[in-house]
């Protein structure tokens, strides 16, 4: 994105900025619930072992993993509502700039219109 780039091209890439950021916090997530479940199988093999205090280490990385999953999941929703806020305002942006063009047409059109002649 350069200096004099267009308010439009900023809005886009924002736009971009922010889906990437949301798919980056999904997949970070599906990772925490992946080191969720491997810890949960390293505390079965603790407890088939015996091995209480391993299994209590085990557990809280589990529980860990798991709050930090949904974490990341709040988070990405919260910029996914950014994002569709984003979105409606480039929308919003292109319907009023065509709105001014037809606006304009209609003016040019009104003047060379005899409103006498039609109205009669």
């Amino acid at each position: 994105m350069g200096l004099f780039d267009s308010p439009e091209k900023k809005m886009h890439k924002a736009l971009f900025d922010l889906k990437m950021a949301s798919k980056q916090l999904q997949r970070e997530s599906k990772k925490c619930e992946k080191l969720e479940a491997k810890e949960k199988n390293l505390i079965k093999t603790c407890i088939e072992k015996n091995n209480v205090e391993g299994a209590r280490i085990h557990a809280e990385n589990s529980i860990r993993n798991h709050s930090q999953a949904l974490q990341y999941l709040k988070f990405a929703s919260r910029v996914d509502a950014v994002c569709s806020r984003v979105q409606t305002a480039v929308s919003t942006q292109k319907v009023t700039s065509s709105m001014v063009g037809v606006c304009r047409t209609m003016e040019g059109v009104m003047k060379s219109m005899n409103l006498e002649k039609i109205s009669e």
